[in-house]
């Protein structure tokens, strides 16, 4: 009983921190990290066409680049 929470634990650690570091797989390998979201994604929307609007601010629903 006493191994078995003990083994629980320590997998539990080990994959908590395998997910928490940047750029690796589930098997903890190194993957290609993926790049940063741009900074004007934020407050940008897209509507049921696909096209890209301002989501809040004094230009609110313009158009914009997605």
């Amino acid at each position: 009983m006493i191994r078995a929470t003990i083994a629980a634990v320590m997998m539990l650690t080990l994959s908590t921190a395998v997910a928490a570091a940047p750029c690796r797989d589930a098997k903890g390998h190194f993957v290609k990290c993926p790049p940063p979201a741009p900074a004007a994604a934020a407050g940008v929307t897209k509507d049921k066409s696909g096209r890209c609007h301002i989501a809040s601010g004094p230009k609110k629903g313009q158009f914009t680049k997605c």
